[in-house]
C-alpha cells in the first residue's frame, strides 16, 4: 500500500482490498452528499449512517481499483468499527 497516495488495505470476508482517498473521489463523496466544499463535506462525514457508511467505503473502493468488492457489500462480513477505521486511515493517509 502507497500511504502517501492516500491507499489503505481492508479485509473483506477473508480477503485483502485496496481503499484510495483520491481527488475523483473526494469529488464523488461531495457529490454523493450535497457537499460544495471540502470543509462542508468533513463536517458531513462526522456523522453516518450505515447506508452512507457503506457508500463512502464503496466510493473508495473503487478508487482503490476494487470495483468488485465495491460492488458486494450488502452481504459482505465486515464490521461497521473496520469499515469506519480503514475510511478514517485512507483520509489520514491522504491529507495527513
Amino acid at each position: 500500500m502507497n500511504g502517501p497516495r492516500g491507499e489503505v488495505s481492508i479485509e473483506i470476508d477473508g480477503r485483502q482490498h485496496r481503499l484510495c482517498l483520491t481527488l475523483g473521489a473526494l469529488a464523488e463523496l461531495e457529490t454523493a452528499f450535497g457537499c460544495r466544499s471540502l470543509s462542508e463535506l468533513q463536517t458531513r462525514l462526522r456523522i453516518l449512517s450505515a447506508s452512507e457508511l457503506s457508500t463512502v467505503l464503496g466510493i473508495l473502493l473503487r478508487a482503490g481499483g476494487e470495483a468488485d468488492a465495491a460492488g458486494n457489500l450488502s452481504g459482505a462480513a465486515l464490521t461497521p468499527l473496520a469499515a469506519a477505521t480503514a475510511i478514517a486511515e485512507a483520509f489520514h493517509a491522504a491529507l495527513g
